[in-house]
């Protein structure tokens, strides 16, 4: 089996639908476009070859999950997208409007759209973009409506392509409109899924760091990750919960799910992987999350720590832990690093993540391989030089979906996510 590639096809005078990941949208404003220039490539190869533009992504949580109902609204909408790419490339994409059935969103594309492909196809406009996938009832519905919506978005096209690798979910944006057009994948995707095989294929040793508010979302991807790498170093609350579990105290925020969970991941580590656990000697613990308040949080050594002692909120892990020599030793003899990890509790805990961050510039002989969207955008924050560096040093590569990542480490294969399944071949 082998991946569809969109060098394998057709272009020239066909409408070409492609799914992107600009999910880059918070309230209606642009913070980091760094995804949406990752796929510029791709819609650039396009065009060269004499396609026509349709560009569809998702942007935030507009359904409501409890009662189904969506939200339309400007905090979701594709508008400042659409405004970006004019603005940057001169390229001139319109919106199609259609008609919202209350409370259900979108449920149908219309005929109005007819009259954009006429201008599509004169040359009168650089592209379609349409509403957000996720304001369309079918997007993420199971039933009648899915493959209706399926329908209606191949009827608009010639071609699919994917170069959405951060939506690894199978909606029908991503997933079931395969089963209706001719279907490749982007040159992003392409790259990502390449990528993907210095996590699966690792220079050695391999160090991976984790972070997470919950371990409910994490377990799976832990266990399976631990198996390939050499090392493991967690942060946020999964860390938190970790050192509940492991040293049998009480730390302020950990609830009785993580916590179980956690113990869980102990015992699994230490039956299978006891030598692969990075453990930060000191940890920040403080009174409160409100903000990092002098006199309201004091650095804890955690070889000081006794079964049934009680922590408040840990927040950070300190600087102090990165500057222990066995800790450099190790990162300093890394040759891989895959990171998805903010280490404090943003925005006002920060040391430990630039801390981390400096120590794995510092190795220059590494590969390092980030992903996470607080990842990139902390990294970005608090190391711009770093981050500016990474965007064109051959030894980065910054994934544009850490979810997705992390999903293809639980199937155990670069192309174990149903979205990029639907475009292997024989």
């Amino acid at each position: 089996m082998k991946l569809s590639v969109i060098q394998n096809a057709n272009l020239n005078d066909k409408l070409v639908l492609v799914r992107v990941d600009h999910n880059v949208v918070e309230n209606g404003i642009i913070h980091d476009p760094y995804r949406i220039d990752a796929t510029l490539q791709t819609l650039f190869y396009i065009t060269s070859h004499g396609g026509k533009l349709i560009l569809m992504t998702h942007v935030g949580r507009p359904k409501n999950k409890k009662d189904g109902s969506i939200t339309i609204s400007d905090k979701t909408s594709v508008s400042s997208i659409v405004e970006y790419l004019y603005n940057k490339l001169n390229l001139k994409f319109k919106v199609p409007e259609f008609y919202v059935n209350e409370p259900y969103g979108i449920q149908d594309i219309d005929t109005s759209i007819n009259n954009l492909i006429k201008e599509l196809k004169a040359g009168n406009i650089d592209g379609i973009y349409l509403p957000n996938t996720r304001w369309f009832r079918g997007e993420e519905d199971k039933g009648e409506w899915k493959d209706r919506f399926a329908k209606e978005l191949a009827g608009l096209a010639d071609i699919y392509v994917n170069d959405a690798f951060g939506s690894w979910q199978p909606h029908v944006s991503t997933f079931t409109i395969t089963k209706y057009l001719p279907s490749y994948a982007g040159l992003l995707l392409q790259k990502e899924i390449n990528n993907l095989d210095k996590i699966f294929s690792p220079a050695k040793p391999m160090i991976a760091v984790i972070a997470g508010a919950k371990f409910d979302t994490k377990i799976n991807s832990l266990k399976a990750l631990i198996k390939k790498v050499d090392y493991l170093m967690l942060g946020g609350v999964i860390l938190n919960a970790y050192l509940a579990a492991k040293y049998n105290i009480l730390i302020n925020g950990i609830d009785d799910e993580n916590l179980a969970l956690a113990k869980d991941f102990v015992d699994f580590v230490n039956h299978n992987y006891p030598n692969k656990i990075i453990e930060p000697r000191f940890i920040v613990e403080s009174d409160t999350m409100d903000g990092k308040i002098d006199g309201h949080f004091k650095v804890v050594d955690i070889n000081n720590l006794k079964a049934g002692d009680k922590l408040n909120y840990v927040l950070d892990v300190a600087p102090e832990s990165f500057s222990e020599p066995s800790l450099i030793n190790i990162f300093n003899n890394a040759k891989t690093f895959f990171v998805n990890a903010v280490m404090g509790f943003a925005p006002y805990f920060n040391d430990g993540t630039i801390a981390l961050n400096n120590l794995i510039n510092s190795n220059a002989k590494a590969v390092k391989l980030y992903a996470g969207g607080d990842t990139l955008q902390e990294l970005k924050r608090l190391l711009p030089g770093v981050y500016m560096k990474a965007l064109d040093d051959p030894k980065y590569y910054m994934f544009t979906g850490g979810g997705a990542v992390l999903n293809a480490i639980e199937e155990n294969s670069p192309f174990g996510m149903e979205p990029v399944k639907a475009l292997l071949i024989e």
